[in-house]
């Protein structure tokens, strides 16, 4: 058997909030991971539709980033925005 080549292989501590709210477009389940990865980012994973990104205040800040990250409407990212700039 060949042997694995590992990039990294490390075990960290971490805390994740799982998030479940309802806004005017539509309901939103995230669970947001802290770590000391990511450069002080967040990872934030939209359980509903399987799809994830790390985001710091700066991603919330550029247009169209959490419209392509989570593939919603403009309408749902403005939801999705105006929460994670409470939490990230």
């Amino acid at each position: 058997m060949e042997e694995r080549f590992f990039l990294y292989n490390d075990l960290i501590d971490s805390k994740t909030r799982f998030v479940s709210f309802m806004g005017e477009q539509s309901r939103f389940d995230v669970a947001i991971t802290t770590t000391d990865r990511f450069y002080g980012k967040k990872l934030v994973l939209d359980m509903q539709s399987n799809r994830f990104a790390i985001i710091g205040p700066d991603d919330l800040d550029e247009e169209g980033y959490i419209e392509h990250a989570f593939q919603i409407s403009e309408n749902e990212a403005i939801e999705l925005r105006n929460f994670l700039f409470e939490v990230v």
